[in-house]
């Protein structure tokens, strides 16, 4: 049965997972009504809307709406796959590299922390503050220029682990049907996975991102610190603040690349009263931004081997 279901699906595809990051830095994100995140959106705020009163019964409904959106997301790539089965020429990789394009972003994570940056070049701490919301969840309402400045730079590091190392991996190892999935959990934790409101019935979907998100994010880190060498950042630095500081905070997987980038970049990133990775080094301000996002595309690129060594590795079990 395995073999007859494997057979029925295209293989992970290293000219796709290429294609798609192409097509990102060049186009960006699709319409907001043909995105697949902006779907799984709002199906989780319309399973919200519906949630039901006191912690257990908010820890059973998160499971279960974690579990409906998540296999749906697995079947909507399996529906794909079978579908494309009988066309012919580039069609179905085509298809392939426009769908996996939506389970990441790279160019639009970059636009957002560029708009801060300029902001705060411009001595424009409103217009800064504004512009992360884009990137973070925190009230930045009392946000100084350096702690704006350390937000966004950690926005970058941590999401190059949810926002591409972690769905071309799952891509990699499970084709469609896993980077829809993983794209599914991470967007249901960043919607409900924190404490306060939603405690209880987002539980779930922060646990199972954590799971997720366990090697991508050891992954990501690795990568910072050999992209320091190529953006001339500090490698020393980042494998050192890495090694001492990726368990100050709070999620088991964040500390990992945002203590590497603290290093590289010789900066101490702070979330007051949470966490200070690369303390005593000098606060982050809007060079700081530029060097993360050239450190952050030479990790995109040195990504490139291990990605095309994992999709021949596949190929050849499935031969």
């Amino acid at each position: 049965m395995a073999v007859g279901l494997r057979s029925r699906n295209r293989q992970p595809s290293f000219s796709c997972l290429l294609g798609a990051l192409l097509l990102d830095l060049a186009v960006g994100e699709p319409p907001a009504r043909l995105h697949p995140v902006v779907w799984i959106g709002a199906a989780v705020a319309r399973l919200e809307a519906g949630r039901p009163k006191g912690p257990r019964a908010q820890l059973r409904h998160g499971m279960v709406h974690v579990a409906i959106i998540t296999l749906s997301a697995a079947l909507a790539g399996v529906a794909i796959g079978r579908a494309t089965r009988a066309w012919s020429g580039l069609a179905p990789a085509l298809l392939e590299v426009l769908v996996l394009k939506t389970t990441f972003s790279l160019r639009g994570l970059v636009e957002a922390a560029r708009c801060v940056e300029r902001s705060l070049d411009a001595g424009d701490l409103e217009g800064a503050r504004v512009a992360i919301r884009a990137l973070v969840s925190r009230d930045p309402s009392r946000l100084d220029g350096p702690l704006l400045a350390s937000a966004t730079v950690e926005s970058l590091a941590e999401n190059l682990c949810d926002s591409l190392v972690a769905p071309l991996l799952y891509y990699v190892l499970g084709g469609l049907p896993a980077a829809l999935a993983f794209r599914a959990v991470n967007t249901m934790d960043a919607m409900i996975g924190y404490r306060g409101e939603y405690e209880h019935s987002g539980k779930a979907a922060a646990r199972l991102d954590d799971l997720l998100n366990f090697l991508p994010a050891r992954f990501a880190g690795g990568l910072l610190v050999f992209a320091a060498a190529l953006a001339g950042g500090d490698v020393g630095g980042a494998w050192r603040t890495l090694h001492r500081e990726h368990g100050r905070t709070a999620s088991p997987n964040a500390g990992w690349p945002m203590s590497a980038m603290a290093g590289a970049l010789g900066v101490c990133l702070e979330k007051p009263g949470v966490y200070r990775l690369g303390a005593p080094l000098p606060p982050s301000d809007p060079a700081a931004i530029d060097h993360a996002v050239q450190i952050l595309r030479a990790a995109t690129l040195l990504s490139l081997p291990a990605w095309w060594a994992l999709t021949r590795a596949r190929r050849g079990q499935h031969r």
